[in-house]
């Protein structure tokens, strides 16, 4: 009896997607829920389950190919799968999981599959790493093999690659296009003191991570530093709706993560009502997900105003395009020491520039500034940002 293997249903905000790899080939055994090919939308990369166990019979869908909700992609043959004798291949990485590797690394139930059936060992791909994922040992089997070089037909001549973009990084482009196209996009700067706030860091991270089980980073400082400032100036959480503009009640903040497919922001929701070790922990989840590849269309839907961070790249200055149909964004920089003059006095001191690029549309300069200025006020005195004044 013939099962048909269909596209899981999309979210309405996704039409469609591309089947990017299959991880079955015709005849091969496979177990219910184990994951058959990949799809990938202009958000994320979603997985097509088996739906029984049994033979992978004809794939009626190409990789490359766009489908939609419901589309039938293959069909397997019921039944339980015939034992395999597995060869021996010769893989990027070693052939044996040895027990050792099982114990220093960690795995979860998928990546566990994969290094049992495809006889990897998770230490080899691990890269100093306690962790992981499946999409990491499934990248380090697929690797090809480096080919020699083409010959040159001329001496000096120069060669070209051409690699079609991925559903997400073209995504991204038209994204960043239509935001440029519809919105009046201005930016503004200011720059922080971060003295006070790396001296509290400083002081209480050992006790926060005992207390909390979380490490205390700089974003959390920042994320409430934005709420704070978002609650005085409410228009740069607002959108641009028509002829209306859409004021939102709630803080909703979504954080640039950079992943090998390209940036993503997942959401962080209801910021204000949350404390620092919630979001240092939200972060870090989202951060985990993204290296993972396990980060969700929820996860990304929505937000009221974004933070991204280039000082984790080592940018000075830069000015970030906003995350449309939002109508701000905050960019954060490089911690760099200058001279400063404090109380009359030239001082070095660790200095951040901030820039805020925002929708001229709706907001003004002088909205954009006190925005900036009350963001410098709590970061330059962190006890602010705790009695929210």
């Amino acid at each position: 009896m013939s099962t048909e293997v269909k596209v899981p249903s999309l979210p309405e905000s996704v039409q469609d997607a591309t089947l990017v790899t299959w991880h079955k080939k015709p005849g091969d055994p496979v177990r219910r829920d184990e994951n058959l090919a990949d799809l990938e939308t202009d958000k994320v990369v979603l997985e097509v389950p088996a739906p029984v166990n049994g033979i992978m019979g004809a794939q009626l869908i190409a990789a490359g190919t766009t489908v939609t909700s419901g589309t039938v992609l293959a069909l397997l043959e019921e039944g339980d799968a015939p034992a395999v004798a597995k060869p021996t291949m010769a893989a990027p990485v070693a052939a044996t999981v040895s027990a050792s590797a099982a114990s220093s690394v960690k795995l979860g139930p998928a990546a566990k599959r994969v290094a049992e059936e495809r006889h990897v060992d998770p230490a080899s791909v691990a890269a100093g790493s306690d962790r992981v994922s499946k999409q990491q040992l499934e990248k380090a089997l697929d690797a090809p093999k480096a080919a020699p070089a083409a010959p040159l037909t001329a001496v000096g001549e120069r060669q070209a690659r051409r690699v079609p973009m991925t559903r997400l990084r073209a995504r991204i482009a038209q994204r960043l296009v239509d935001a440029q196209s519809t919105q009046a996009l201005l930016t503004t700067f200011n720059e922080v003191d971060m003295h006070a706030l790396m001296q509290a860091r400083s002081t209480y991270k050992d006790a926060f991570e005992k207390q909390h089980q979380v490490r205390l980073g700089f974003m959390s400082f920042f994320i409430k530093a934005a709420v704070e400032a978002l609650k005085r100036f409410p228009v740069i959480n607002a959108y641009v709706d028509g002829g209306d503009i859409l004021y939102h009640d709630y803080y909703d903040v979504g954080v640039a993560v950079s992943t090998d497919r390209g940036l993503i922001v997942p959401v962080l929701r209801d910021v204000d009502q949350m404390s620092f070790a919630d979001v240092e922990r939200s972060i870090a989840n989202y951060a985990k997900k993204g290296r993972e590849g396990t980060i969700t269309l929820d996860d990304l839907s929505g937000g009221t105003f974004s933070i991204t961070n280039g000082g984790v790249f080592g940018s000075l200055l830069s000015t970030p395009i906003v995350n449309s149909p939002q109508s701000a964004i905050l960019g954060m920089h490089k911690i760099q020491e200058r001279p400063v003059a404090v109380n009359g006095q030239v001082v070095i001191r660790p200095m951040m520039y901030l820039a805020l690029t925002y929708d001229h549309r709706i907001i003004d300069g002088k909205e954009a500034v006190q925005f900036l200025v009350a963001m410098k006020e709590g970061l330059e005195d962190p006890t602010r940002l705790l009695l929210q004044v």
